[in-house]
């Protein structure tokens, strides 16, 4: 099912990415950009010299970068997989996709949905989503994550140390009782149809995970499909509660 159309992209071959931020990239023109990344994280495996990548321009002047760097192409000689690397584009697949009622565990559950609702005893962080029914006066904070390193055909999140993350998760925790709490992994790739904790890259979130699912907060690791012309819905993954033993960060693509 197609969910999300990009705009018109361009085709180029990556040189590197540099200082978190920045892509230099080639044209099939020839011409050598430097593109906006907006994934900060270690992006194990997806930012290889000589990789097949895309871009989007954009149109605003006062962009310092038109350029965005928005997937890459990985196993490109055994199993070519484009890999989404814009973390913007989650949320906006995620909230078109509540508001299509697309997604089936959720999709009977809520009418109304808020983006970026404040959350936690001080009410200074936020929460991606917040999701109620107006007819049985139920909620639902929800957190969406962008998942991309995956060992074989199976994801895990997060690939670094994330305190962000952890925080997410205990405040997800501390919302139960008087709301209810999900987290959403957004499977950014084609090519897997499990899900697990990254335990390797953050042992604390690996655990939190765990403590939260045992209280009540709900997962859904969904599988996402993604192409030049859009992006792909293609349901649930198998949830693994522990990170394979053979999922050797070195190793991972």
């Amino acid at each position: 099912m197609l969910i999300y159309q990009y705009p018109p992209l361009k085709s180029g071959i990556l040189i590197k990415r540099y200082k978190r931020f920045l892509a230099d990239i080639e044209l099939e023109s020839g011409e050598i950009i430097t593109a906006h990344c907006a994934n900060t994280g270690p992006m194990i495996g997806l930012h290889d010299p000589g990789s097949f990548v895309q871009v989007s321009r954009s149109n605003n002047p006062k962009r310092k970068l038109p350029y965005t760097w928005e997937m890459i192409c990985v196993n490109k000689e055994t199993q070519p997989t484009w890999v989404g690397v814009n973390t913007a584009i989650p949320n906006r697949v995620i909230k078109l996709a509540l508001e299509q009622k697309l997604l089936p565990e959720l999709a009977q559950r809520y009418d109304t949905i808020r983006s970026e609702v404040p959350c936690g005893i001080e009410k200074k962080s936020r929460i991606d989503f917040l999701l109620s029914d107006r007819a049985t006066s139920t909620a639902c904070f929800l957190e969406v994550k962008s998942a991309t390193w995956s060992q074989g055909n199976v994801v895990l999140f997060p690939d670094t140390v994330t305190t962000r993350g952890q925080k997410h998760l205990r405040e997800l925790m501390g919302v139960l009782g008087t709301t209810k709490a999900g987290i959403l992994y957004f499977i950014n790739r084609g090519d897997c149809d499990r899900f697990a904790p990254g335990d390797r890259r953050d042992p604390v979130y690996g655990e939190l995970l765990r403590e939260a699912i045992a209280l009540g907060v709900e997962v859904f690791p969904y599988r996402f499909e993604i192409t030049p012309q859009g992006i792909y819905f293609r349901g649930l993954a198998e949830f693994l509660s522990y990170q394979p033993a053979d999922s050797d960060p070195k190793s991972v693509i």
